[in-house]
């Protein structure tokens, strides 16, 4: 009996067919890495980075770090799942006009830190870092400057989230750091930080049915803002030791000094 080529080569044919719309996809990495020269086709790795922190985050696994390895502009990224953003040595810009710099909207229990940033309203960006839902954001390090809105918006949906600023200067905003209670308790705690010529309030507080919302500072500056602490709604905030400097007359709810 003869057989023809194409009977033969046929199983083959069905063989790859079956195998290359099988194959898994690309599991997420646990560290990805995005750089000034990169491209957001890579696959973010150390030798073949991404360009921007949006292109990035879907290439990175929850819980998963995001480095930067070199100076760029990284862009304005939305955050839906525990990760850390973070620039040690470099230079790393979200440069946004008209828009949210970051948005945070993760699960109740996830946890995100953004670490070495320089996030830039150019004088029209609403919020410099927007809390919508998370359990802890923390901020380090980092320079927020010139929203319309607000350098930090603390507007979580999910009770008890916390906002945590440590060595940072947040200036020439709206309100430069505001925790919002959103219909559950949310707080913030600064630490370190200098938070100035805001146009607004420097730190504002509002419990807007959250009773419970707070903030507590700690060896920071609240200077040169018309409001340098703003409570609201039942908002309180706290003053840890002799260390904050609050430049006008407008002074925490209590205190509470070292032991």
């Amino acid at each position: 009996m003869k057989i023809s080529k194409i009977s033969v080569l046929l199983p083959f044919a069905f063989a790859l067919c079956f195998s290359l719309f099988s194959a898994p996809a690309h599991a997420q990495a646990t560290r990805t890495w995005v750089s000034g020269v990169g491209d957001d086709a890579n696959p973010c790795s150390r030798t073949a980075p991404c360009k921007t922190f949006a292109g990035a985050i879907s290439k990175t696994a929850p819980a998963g770090e995001i480095n930067v390895l070199d100076p760029g502009g990284f862009g304005a990224v939305t955050i839906t799942k525990s990760i850390t953003i973070s620039s040690v040595a470099f230079e790393a810009g979200v440069l946004v006009s008209g828009t949210n710099g970051i948005v945070v909207s993760a699960g109740a229990t996830d946890q995100v830190v953004l670490e070495g940033l320089d996030i830039e309203g150019l004088g029209t960006g609403l919020d410099g870092v927007k809390v919508t839902a998370a359990n802890v954001v923390y901020i380090l390090r980092s320079k927020i400057h010139h929203f319309t809105g607000n350098g930090v918006n603390m507007n979580s949906s999910t009770a008890n989230s916390q906002v945590i600023i440590k060595d940072s200067l947040i200036t020439q905003n709206g309100t430069g750091v505001n925790v919002n209670g959103n219909g559950v308790v949310n707080t913030g705690l600064v630490t370190n930080t200098v938070i100035d010529g805001n146009t607004t309030n420097a730190l504002a507080v509002n419990g807007a049915g959250g009773a419970g919302t707070s903030a507590t500072i700690e060896h920071t500056f609240l200077t040169n803002s018309p409001t340098k602490i703003n409570l609201t709604n039942g908002g309180t905030a706290t003053c840890v030791g002799p260390s904050n400097f609050i430049g006008g007359p407008t002074t925490c709810t209590s205190g509470v000094n070292y032991k």
